[in-house]
């Protein structure tokens, strides 16, 4: 979904739920790292929307739809910095979402049309079980070339990377 490196980069995957606290927390450390280590790292994202956030999905589902149209980027940048503004919300924010779409200039007839496409619910499930399936319980959760990392520290994603750039 994103991709900042070319084929001998090192593979990042981060499975997220855009309202969880801690991918939130975590947001600026990647951003800060897909920059320290552009064309040196491919970052990817997938959807993990926790069942405990009442908007996760519709976050995904909002990400996934600008997706569709070039914009994923775009989408998932406002999604966490707008996360205070939506997140713990008990009723959904769709209708923000959609207001994020028409800000970033997407086509919103099309937005709309992916939103209500069952294969755009689909393709958020599909990560969300294919995360499950590699035991993941919790975001974010990140693998570095195909290896789950553990988080305890702030760096050490970082200290991942240099690793995977040295063997």
């Amino acid at each position: 979904m994103l991709d900042d490196g070319g084929t001998d980069a090192v593979t990042i995957v981060e499975f997220l739920d855009f309202e969880c606290e801690a991918c939130g927390a975590y947001y600026p450390v990647v951003e800060e790292l897909r920059d320290k280590y552009a064309g040196r790292i491919t970052y990817a994202v997938r959807y993990f929307p926790l069942p405990g956030h009442f908007n996760s999905t519709h976050a995904a589902v909002a990400a996934e739809a600008a997706a569709q149209q070039g914009r994923f980027e775009d989408m998932y940048h406002r999604l966490f910095e707008t996360q205070a503004e939506w997140g713990e919300a008990q009723e959904s924010r769709a209708a923000l979402f959609r207001d994020y779409a028409a800000q970033l200039g997407l086509d919103l007839a099309a937005y709309d049309a992916a939103v209500a496409d069952p294969a755009t619910q689909d393709r958020v499930s599909s990560d969300f079980e294919e995360g499950r399936a590699l035991g993941i319980s919790s975001t974010p959760t990140f693998f570095v070339d195909g290896k789950p990392l553990t988080i305890e520290r702030w760096d050490d994603l970082e200290t991942a990377i240099e690793a995977a750039l040295r063997d």
